[in-house]
């Protein structure tokens, strides 16, 4: 039986907390990992300041990919494209109010953490748009989610691969990101 998105998302926060620590260790900043911070709260909590605002969305990301394909995939935040013509202070402000931490405006997203310790990233782009609109609905504890499609999901990581000022160990994970949403599955005796 298939795990449910719920299910699916506390396995990625598992595998992100177990390469948290390993990142952490390798680099010398054990102790500054968030602890406790959790998936599932976090997107939930998102979800409701901006389905209340009526604020279009759509789940992107690492995140996304462990949904569409059923793997866990360890991921440092939870993202989620919001369509642009939502970007302002309003959305900042309801967001803060709400628990969330701003932590830093750049040009196409804002960075926020939840009361967890999961970040949590808004990203903007006319290019997510038309994605945001044809996004599914997922059920994660009891509500509904927009996550993007899975060609839709495919067409940003190739993008993002593709992206010449992007740092080479993201721009080969996006590829690999593309390669699993078409299929390419490991072995449970194969690993990665």
């Amino acid at each position: 039986m298939p795990e449910s998105a719920a299910s699916l998302l506390r396995s990625i926060s598992r595998t992100t907390a177990r390469e948290w620590t390993l990142i952490a260790a390798r680099v010398g900043q054990v102790g500054e990992v968030p602890e406790g911070a959790d998936k599932v709260r976090a997107l939930l909590d998102a979800v409701s300041v901006l389905d209340a605002g009526g604020v279009p969305y759509a789940l992107i990301g690492g995140v996304a990919v462990g949904l569409h394909t059923g793997v866990p995939r360890a991921t440092l935040d939870t993202d989620l494209a919001v369509h642009t013509a939502s970007r302002g202070s309003a959305l900042v402000t309801a967001l803060v109010a709400a628990g969330f931490e701003s932590r830093g405006t750049h040009p196409h997203s804002e960075n926020f953490r939840h009361a967890s310790g999961e970040p949590v990233l808004l990203a903007f782009d006319t290019a997510f748009d038309e994605m945001i609109a044809r996004a599914e609905c997922f059920q994660i504890d009891g509500a509904s989610v927009s996550v993007v499609t899975r060609d839709d999901l495919v067409a940003m990581k190739e993008r993002a691969a593709t992206d010449p000022r992007r740092r080479r160990s993201k721009a080969l994970r996006d590829a690999a990101d593309v390669e699993l949403l078409r299929g390419d599955v490991p072995g449970p005796d194969e690993g990665w």
